[in-house]
């Protein structure tokens, strides 16, 4: 068993984490807001700013890290995915080295063109058109459809989307077909498409994104349209969403080394009686577990990304490290404030957006009971 990385693997992971320090942190109080009262906190960076630090990541051969070569990406492993991400948890900065929706990888040879490479050099965005205000998590209730007329299709329906504003962009459209949920590419100009809401807050409304509404009104869209088949939506990007989940547990684990940096520098600086509180058992003992959570979930999300890197299932293990690594931020944040005598959120620090970060995460139930169902699914099965 060998847990040395290899030199490739070493190089690519210096190279994020110098961007990370270098190039991100220091943006961080652009974020943060520098006004006295953070009037002038954001959501996101600067359209000119993002684009240059896009060019930086093109340079150093990493955009689009999540995306297969054969799709226009540059095809790192499982492992080096999770290098990267790692590194950028360490920021509060809304930065990314071209995520893509996997669900985008079914895309026909035509579609590619359209919508995958757009959106991967960045001419686009793509708005998830998934979650609806009536039904909420219960994603087979939603009240979108999608009716066939003259060899096309009719979508009506309200979807809400997180993703940011852009002035070019695709909407993919999950809708019932009656046999299922199809998934729909619908283009910004399509006649009975329109978008409204989601312009950025600033101020204390930054902490909060506010969604986007995407309405469909007789929306005509062709069979072309169709990503994937006709209602099996929920099965595109199917073979990709294992490795997900073990991203998502390695941007948990920079998250988490980042409060402990956070904690271990507060730490060393405040002193009670004379005395540095480094001294006092309990703070040490705080720094201890935190470091020791974050050891064991690092490994766990090695491990995982090892195995998938391989070819083998990681449906299980990749729904344990997504469970275990969201508690194990959630943990962290509970022992930063331990060392900070109280919740640390003081608004204006990195510390406090992180805490918050692990809190949301943490909070979202029915995603981690479907974690829980996937590993005891899996258990059962072996016991028959």
């Amino acid at each position: 068993m060998d847990f040395e990385l290899s030199e490739e693997l070493k190089m690519i992971q210096s190279l994020a984490k110098d961007f990370v320090d270098e190039q991100l942190k220091p943006l961080e109080r652009d974020i943060l807001g520098r006004a006295a009262d953070l009037s002038d906190s954001r959501v996101y960076l600067p359209a000119e700013k993002e684009v240059a630090l896009i060019k930086m990541v093109r340079d150093m051969g990493l955009w689009g890290i999540g995306v297969p070569e054969e799709l226009g990406g540059p095809g790192l492993s499982a492992l080096g995915i999770c290098l990267v991400e790692e590194e950028l948890g360490r920021t509060v900065v809304p930065f990314r080295f071209g995520d893509v929706s996997p669900i985008l990888f079914d895309c026909t040879a035509e579609q590619k063109e359209k919508f995958l490479l757009p959106a991967l050099n960045y001419q686009k965005r793509s708005y998830l058109a998934l979650l609806e205000t009536d039904s909420g998590a219960d994603l087979p209730a939603m009240q979108m459809t999608a009716e066939r007329a003259n060899g096309h299709y009719l979508l009506n329906g309200t979807k809400l989307t997180l993703s940011r504003v852009g002035e070019d962009y695709f909407a993919v459209a999950f809708a019932s077909t009656g046999n299922g949920i199809t998934c729909f590419l619908v283009d910004k100009d399509t006649p009975g498409f329109t978008v409204a809401g989601g312009a950025e807050r600033t101020g204390w409304l930054s902490r909060v994104r506010e969604p986007m509404s995407l309405l469909f009104k007789d929306c005509r869209v062709g069979a072309a349209n169709v990503l994937g088949e006709e209602g099996r939506a929920f099965h595109l990007g199917k073979k990709w969403l294992p490795q997900r989940r073990i991203v998502r547990g390695a941007r948990c684990v920079g998250a988490a080394r980042r409060l402990l940096d956070e904690a271990a520098a507060q730490a060393g600086s405040v002193e009670t009686f004379g005395r540095s509180i480094l001294k006092r058992t309990n703070i040490q003992a705080a720094l201890a577990d935190m470091s020791m959570h974050i050891h064991a979930a690092r490994l766990m999300v090695y491990e995982a990304a090892c195995t998938a890197d391989t070819g083998k299932p990681v449906r299980r293990a990749s729904a344990m490290v997504k469970l275990y690594t969201t508690q194990m931020l959630h943990t962290v944040a509970d022992r930063v404030a331990h060392v900070f005598n109280g919740p640390p959120y003081l608004e204006g620090l990195p510390i406090e957006r992180l805490c918050r970060r692990a809190l949301e995460a943490s909070a979202v139930d029915f995603a981690m009971e479907r974690q829980r169902n996937i590993v005891a699914a899996d258990i059962i099965k072996g016991l028959k």
